[in-house]
């Protein structure tokens, strides 16, 4: 008798677990955002306490049915990673959604704790850790998925697998473009090893098109007037399609449908070829469980 009440196409995550790293803003918190309006346990890990906690309370400002968790998260340390996946492991019996979102774009040149260029090493380095260290929670979790977070940077980039560590003079928006492309490469290396091994964790790509974000500090201010920009709400929509849509499969890329997928609605997105090279996706794959100590079984 109540059936009207409940809005219809509202989805009800009420139960489930999830992890979106980098979320206290921009595509990361209207992630996190919608999973815990939805009802989900939800944990906002970052590197700032101050910050997530100020944006779990602004979360919660809005409703929600969940639950928020903060969650101490720096992904330019191996150290950190493995120690916030040990938490989540002894705290929780499930995980349905990891969430790979966080990612810097175009900062002065620096390393991670463990040496690695810092895009690099926060966008794909910390997000393949972290995934192997949650992998067994993530496979006993039935029907769980893997959303890493790329972009339209990824196209026409490359892996150089001798500067890995700015090894050669630093090129900003080079360096970007192989993170983001390390992370679609991942996306879909980890979804054909699942697949050929018989487990069933989906792993999925998006991307957010050309959204306003911090992510935007380091930019040029013209360049950045000059962009038409959605929101971080709108842009946060393919990530959560590849989260929760029923007919998003593992090995799918979503972003957004418009012109040059900068705008517009999700859907499925186009790989560059650059992602699609089965010989260069295995051994980045390879170097980067060596690099991590990631507990993939394969």
């Amino acid at each position: 008798m109540f059936h009207h009440l409940i809005k219809k196409g509202i989805m009800n995550l009420s139960g489930k677990v999830a992890i979106v790293t980098g979320s206290n803003t921009g595509i990361g918190y209207e992630t996190a955002l919608d999973l815990y309006q939805k009802g989900a346990r939800v944990y906002v890990a970052c590197r700032n306490e101050e910050k997530a906690l100020d944006a779990i309370a602004r979360m919660k400002t809005r409703g929600g049915t969940g639950e928020l968790i903060f969650g101490r998260l720096d992904l330019a340390s191996l150290r950190s990673v493995k120690e916030f996946a040990g938490e989540v492991i002894g705290t929780e019996a499930r995980l349905d959604y990891l969430v790979n979102n966080a990612g810097i774009m175009i900062p002065p040149p620096s390393k991670t704790e463990d040496g690695f260029e810092i895009q690099f090493g926060v966008n794909f380095i910390g997000h393949f850790a972290l995934t192997g260290h949650l992998f067994n929670l993530l496979e006993t979790t039935q029907g769980s998925r893997v959303v890493t977070l790329s972009s339209i940077a990824h196209r026409n980039s490359a892996i150089d697998f001798d500067n890995f560590q700015l090894e050669k003079e630093y090129n900003h928006w080079r360096e970007y473009g192989q993170s983001k492309l390390a992370d679609i490469i991942f996306a879909l290396e980890f979804d054909k090893r699942l697949k050929s091994n018989g487990y069933q964790i989906k792993s999925l790509a998006a991307h957010p098109g050309f959204s306003k974000t911090d992510l935007q500090k380091n930019m040029d201010k013209d360049t950045l007037a000059s962009l038409d920009l959605m929101t971080a709400q709108e842009g946060a929509q393919p990530t959560l399609a590849a989260c929760l849509r029923e007919n998003a499969e593992g090995g799918q890329y979503w972003g957004p449908d418009g012109p040059n997928e900068q705008k517009g609605k999700p859907a499925l997105a186009k790989i560059d070829k650059a992602a699609l090279n089965q010989e260069l996706n295995a051994k980045l794959w390879n170097w980067a469980r060596e690099a991590t100590a990631a507990n993939f079984p394969f």
